[in-house]
């Protein structure tokens, strides 16, 4: 189960990161509203995942879900932002 929990945490960490792009700096209420409960909820799942896995491999597989599955789908969700070495570098 800790590592369902592990999962589901990685996917609300992609959620909170593409929904903070539409926050504009938290200057729009929906959209920051959506970012910090999917904080709250990814730090939570983490929470309870980390009370079985070392949090070494926790972390490590939470932000390696979050990374690469934000760098994807920022691609694909926000066709003005390509993904490419150069950009993944710089941004």
């Amino acid at each position: 189960m800790a590592w369902i929990h592990l999962l589901i945490a990685g996917v609300l960490e992609i959620f909170w990161a593409i929904s903070l792009k539409y926050s504009d700096g938290f200057s729009r209420l929906w959209p920051s509203i959506a970012t910090g409960a999917g904080m709250i909820a990814s730090f939570y799942f983490l929470a309870q995942a980390l009370q079985t896995i070392p949090v070494g491999t926790g972390y490590a597989v939470w932000t390696g879900i979050g990374a690469a599955g934000t760098a994807i789908l920022r691609s694909s969700c926000l066709p003005s932002q390509r993904l490419g070495l150069g950009s993944s570098v710089l941004d």
